[in-house]
Order: structure tokens, then C-alpha cells, then sequence
């Protein structure tokens, strides 16, 4: 089943765009100052890219909020977007509560649920996102395409990053068996392992989002951190050998020439204590960049999770029981 859908990745992408198109989004007065994306998991992690692939295009901040609350500052400057696939989720549920008495330019993205119901009955501005996955982190391609296209109908962005949705979707369309070829063979390294991903600045998205496939997908624990801030702290914690470890790194040719200089040293050091990995991205720009690195990475967790004993990629019990007692206060 999530092999399926990672396969479709590229497809979701076309898909996206023929939604984005379509969607109405009311033009908005008052100036927008501020982006809010709020999200959690696989429906949030699309706020988590937007953030670093409109910062050096927009001179309009974002902020990915993750939780139930709002930071004090919005108001009407603010476009604020909610984005739950199933429409459902708790926590960004109370904060578009909140979001309600600010102001604030609102827009919501989901397949249905209440917060669809709420976004219909309230006049607000919505996109709906097909229905019927069986999870939401394999729909990232939705809600990202998504949000970049109510930024840029919202004047927030021009049209470069729209322009390069459909170029990613072909790359990774070309690319796939060579990708699948790469994650079997990075899997079969981190197996037993406990995946420690590093990445450079402008990039954590990517690191971000595998890690969680890594947990959801995988069934296993990991961390990451980002070059150049892990050589001001967390590199001084490589002392000893561990036989538990394995690290990766997901480059680009595009990187900062001192955070490639950075890296190189970082290898020679980490490589004393644990074995060194390193995957670099294919595209002409930052997009396409992240999204080599989504497929490539959903692929790894789909394959870790294949090497493994009695482990099923989509099954989350632990979640549904969490939500389950959190149901009883």
C-alpha cells in the first residue's frame, strides 16, 4: 500500500497543480506582513518547505506553527493558513478557533472534516484535497503545491515556484528506478541502525520530513540536525565509537562552498565513530532539489520498513491510541 503511494508521488504533484489552478482564492486588502502556516505531521510538513523556499524570494516571513496556540502578532496583516488533511486534527482545529477573532486572511486546506465544514459555513476561503488516503503523510505533494499557489494568487510570490512543480514531477518521473535503486541500497546500511541525518542550512525541509518518515514509515527512532549550527554543539558530542549509529547526509550541489568545506571536514571526523553516508540531490533548482530528496527519502523509509520483521509502513496504533485517550478529557 505505501509503496503505492510513494509511486504516485510525481502523479500527486500534476494532480496538485490542475487543483491550484482551480482554486478561488479572494483577493485581500490589507497588506499581508506575515505568513502563519499551521499543520501537524504529514499534513504540516508541507508549511515546513514553504518557509525555505520563499525565503530568499519573498521578503514576507513564514512561520510553522505546530501546536494548539498563536503567536501574539497576528492580525489583519496575516495570512494564516490551516492545512489537516482529514480535516480533523485537534490541535490546528483550536488555533483556527483562535484565528477566527484576529482578523486574520484565513485560508484552509483539507479533504473534508470539520475544518472544511467550519471554512463553508464561516465564508472563508478553502481548497479541498481529494479524499479516501490512508495517510496523510503520503500527501505531502497536495499540500504544499497547495500553499504555494495561494501565495502566489495572494501576490505573496511570482511565478518561479509554480513553474517548478511540473519540472520536479517529470524529474522524479525519470528518475524513479534510479532513486528506488539508491534507497534499497541506503537501507540496507541503515538497517539496525539508528539514522542520524545531517543536511545544510536552507535545507533541514527535506531531513525534517525524513525523519519522520524514518518514524511513521520505519518504526524507528532518528535524529537530525543542520550545517553550519551542529558544528557549534552537537559535533562535539562525537567522542566514542557506536555501533548503533549510522549517519547520512542529504546534499546539493547548490550548497553554501563553506558548509561543502564544513561537510567534508564533519565526514573525516564523524567517520572515526560510526560509518558515513551521504546522498546528493538531482534538479535545477531548489524545488526540484528538495522534492529528489522527498522521494528518495519516502523510498528509504518504505524499504527500512520492508528489511524489517511483522513491520507494516502505514500502521500508526500508537497515534490512534493517543487520540483515543486523549478523547476521554
Amino acid at each position: 500500500m505505501m509503496d503505492s503511494l510513494i509511486r504516485e508521488f510525481p502523479e500527486q504533484l500534476r494532480e496538485a497543480i490542475e487543483i491550484g489552478e482551480a482554486a478561488k482564492i479572494k483577493k485581500y486588502k490589507p497588506s499581508i506582513h506575515h505568513v502563519l502556516v499551521c499543520g501537524l505531521g504529514g499534513s504540516g510538513i508541507g508549511g515546513t518547505f514553504i518557509k525555505e523556499l520563499i525565503e530568499k524570494e519573498s521578503n514576507i516571513p513564514v512561520l510553522v506553527n505546530k501546536g494548539y496556540n498563536l503567536p501574539g502578532y497576528v492580525g489583519e496583516n496575516t495570512l494564516a493558513i490551516f492545512s489537516s488533511y482529514s480535516g480533523n486534527t485537534e490541535e490546528t482545529l483550536i488555533a483556527f478557533e483562535k484565528a477566527l477573532n484576529t482578523g486574520a486572511k484565513i485560508v484552509c486546506i483539507s479533504s473534508g472534516g470539520k475544518l472544511i465544514a467550519a471554512a463553508q459555513e464561516k465564508g472563508l476561503d478553502y481548497i479541498q484535497l481529494p479524499g479516501g488516503k490512508p495517510s496523510p503523510r503520503a500527501c505531502m505533494g497536495y499540500s504544499i503545491v497547495q500553499q504555494l499557489y495561494i501565495l502566489n494568487k495572494l501576490n505573496v510570490i511570482g511565478d518561479d515556484l509554480i513553474n517548478a512543480i511540473p519540472t520536479a514531477a517529470d524529474l522524479l518521473a525519470d528518475e524513479q528506478g534510479e532513486i528506488m535503486v539508491q534507497a534499497l541500497e541506503m537501507a540496507n546500511h541503515l538497517k539496525g541502525k539508528i539514522p542520524i541525518i545531517y543536511t545544510s542550512e536552507g535545507m533541514e525541509a527535506p531531513a525534517v520530513r525524513l525523519r519522520q518518515q524514518i518514524n511513521e514509515n520505519s518504526k524507528m527512532l532518528c535524529w537530525h540536525h543542520v550545517v553550519p549550527e551542529m558544528n557549534h554543539n552537537e559535533l562535539v558530542g562525537w567522542r566514542s565509537k557506536n555501533d548503533q549509529l549510522a549517519v547520512l547526509y542529504l546534499r546539493n550541489k547548490s550548497d553554501h562552498e563553506r558548509n561543502q568545506t564544513r561537510i567534508r571536514i564533519n565526514q573525516d571526523i564523524i567517520k572515526k565513530y560510526a560509518p558515513v553516508y551521504e546522498i546528493f540531490s538531482k534538479g535545477n533548482n531548489k524545488f526540484e532539489q528538495m522534492m529528489y530528496h522527498v522521494h528518495f527519502g519516502d523510498w528509504l523509509s518504505w524499504y527500512l520498513s520492508e528489511l524489517q520483521e511483522d513491520v507494516d509502513a502505514v500502521e500508526i496504533e500508537v497515534i490512534n491510541y493517543l487520540k483515543g485517550e486523549l478523547s476521554k478529557f
